[in-house]
């Protein structure tokens, strides 16, 4: 029985999609760039999880069905942490390119 709730678990957590930004409420130069971050850490946490991969796993701690269920969840912290640091460079065109979108909309 544990076996299959821990196969169940890292289906779950592996397998689970976040949430993509939404554009259509920014009213504002702040708004985008709160936006333009979430969707540069959405970006970043699949670029690092695709990075560590299985080389992160510990063998001094065990590994095991804790360590490959929380990992995706510190990778998504880790990207936030990055691109509220400034990131690569990604939000800054994003937020423009965001309220370009937004001007366009109230013009029409």
């Amino acid at each position: 029985m544990d076996n299959l709730l821990a196969a169940q678990l890292n289906n779950a957590v592996a397998n689970r999609e976040p949430a993509l930004p939404g554009t259509r409420g920014v009213a504002n130069a702040e708004q985008a760039r709160r936006v333009a971050e979430e969707f540069e850490a959405i970006f970043l946490a699949q670029l690092i999880e695709q990075m560590m991969g299985e080389s992160t796993q510990s063998e001094m701690f065990g590994g095991g069905p804790g360590e490959s269920a929380f990992r995706g969840m510190l990778n998504e912290e880790y990207a936030k942490v990055m691109a509220r640091a400034g990131g690569i460079g990604l939000a800054d065109d994003l937020a423009r390119e965001i309220m370009r979108m937004q001007e366009l909309r109230s013009e029409s």
